[in-house]
């Protein structure tokens, strides 16, 4: 039995940005870190390494281990309040605007690039901007600093360097359970029947643990807020049909609704010159994507994501995404690919069509078939809408020859009701980032720890 100051659970952006703003503000305190997978220069995915297809690792190292998915992911810092989750409800625009420049200057520190996208007032935004409007679409501009999945990795390997040296970091050691009594945070257990001590525990899993927390908040009690379930596909084309986007804003966030449905489609995640990449999510393969900032493919890849809203008695967010995710693993034996145009005519795409298109696919492990079998049809109709909008845009998107992998499902459905300084119920207990349902991205995640790490330094 050990007893330090502060639990971390979870080494994603949030748990990283907790211990480096306690550690700096104070460096006497004692901080364990607890993290399900693997160190960072242990996290190697076997597809990367030319393994053909996913071969389901204990611990799949794109979304668990230090750096939390972040680490591979298109390392996109958005800097601004607009998008990127809901931290700003907790604390204020204000507060949250002056956290990113702050959470932005740490990743300088650290090695990020110099160059940033998007700046507002550009006339070529306004452009950009005239078009979207007139197709339906609204453009939600923001500056960007990208990283690029290789300098993301580089730049967690020196913020490991950093803690490692102040902090313990406790690798491939999953939390089975948060210890309570008399509504008092105690420790975790982990699943090796350890007990860790605290006083103090900040609970930030990440969106590969927000299944666990969201079971872990049940059972402890705590309230929690049904977020939106966005769910749909991942899309890949020529890079050349966005680029006159990408080259001036990097990430175009661009948000529609549906004629027949009046459902909310938005793109997320756009990776110009970047690569669709697998996720395995306990058991589940999903879908993502990534760009790098050092060598480029022919194509751009990106979100598009139906946000749902359920009404009472629904309670199941995360189960209600697992079961769609599953269905795709069913039918495909994993991550399913289509051309646009098969989705049109109602026919499933074959291994020859998808080889004879003119987009060629940069994942390899994907299987030819029918989206149409597995999202709802409200999600397929409102894809298509949301796909012939973005064309007046982006003319070229609604090719016949476009590809679409699916699914692609957020897991951070389920908020955890907090207090404005991020604590839960349970005193001594704060939460935070992806898992617990407040952010979406790396910046307002690394910010949602800071939130935590000073009111744990003030408490």
């Amino acid at each position: 039995m050990k007893k330090y100051d502060v639990i971390i659970v979870g080494a994603g952006p949030s748990g990283i940005f907790a211990a480096l703003e306690i550690i700096r503000k104070d460096p006497t305190q004692k901080i364990v870190m607890l993290e399900k997978g693997n160190d960072i220069n242990k996290r190697v995915c076997p597809v990367a390494e030319h393994q053909k297809t996913c071969i389901h690792c204990p611990s799949c190292s794109i979304t668990s281990g230090f750096g939390g998915a972040g680490a591979f992911s298109d390392g996109k810092l958005t800097l601004t309040t607009r998008f990127g989750g809901m931290l700003g409800e907790y604390i204020g625009d204000k507060e949250l605007t002056e956290l990113i420049e702050y959470v932005d200057k740490v990743y300088l520190e650290f090695g990020a690039t110099e160059e940033v996208f998007g700046y507002e007032g550009d006339p070529r935004i306004e452009d950009i901007k005239r078009q979207a409007a007139a197709a339906e679409l609204l453009l939600v501009p923001a500056r960007i600093r990208h990283l690029g999945t290789e300098q993301c990795y580089k730049i967690l390997q020196r913020l490991r360097e950093w803690l490692g040296k102040r902090v313990e970091i406790v690798t491939n050691c999953p939390v089975e359970s948060i210890l309570v009594e008399n509504n008092n945070f105690v420790g975790v257990q982990t699943t090796d029947g350890q007990v860790w001590n605290s006083d103090q525990g900040i609970i930030v899993p990440g969106r590969d643990g927000a299944d666990w927390f969201a079971n872990e908040a049940q059972r402890l009690g705590l309230q929690s807020i049904v977020n939106p379930v966005d769910i749909g596909v991942r899309v890949e084309v020529p890079a050349e049909v966005f680029s006159h986007i990408t080259d001036v804003v990097y990430e175009s966030k661009f948000i529609f609704y549906s004629r027949q449905f009046d459902d909310r489609v938005r793109t997320f995640c756009m990776n110009p010159y970047g690569a669709v990449v697998v996720e395995n999510n306990d058991g589940l393969l999903i879908v993502n994507g990534h760009s790098y900032h050092e060598k480029r493919t022919a194509n751009t890849n990106f979100a598009l994501l139906v946000s749902k809203t359920f009404t009472e008695p629904f309670k199941e967010p995360l189960t209600y995404g697992k079961y769609i995710a599953h269905l795709a693993n069913m039918l495909g034996g994993g991550v399913i690919v289509q051309r646009l145009g098969d989705l049109q005519d109602g026919r499933r795409s074959t291994e020859a069509r998808i080889k004879r298109g003119l987009v060629q696919p940069t994942l390899s492990d994907a299987t030819p078939g029918d989206l149409s079998l597995v999202l709802p049809h409200r999600h397929v109709v409102s894809l298509l809408e949301m796909l012939e909008a973005l064309d007046k845009v982006a003319p070229g998107v609604n090719s016949r020859h476009t590809l679409l992998y699916g699914v692609e499902v957020k897991f951070y459905s389920n908020r955890i009701k907090l207090d404005s300084e991020l604590r839960t119920s349970i005193r001594g207990m704060w939460a935070a980032g992806d898992g617990a349902g407040i952010t979406r991205g790396l910046a307002q995640a690394s910010a949602a720890g800071i939130v935590a790490a000073r009111s744990v330094l003030n408490s």
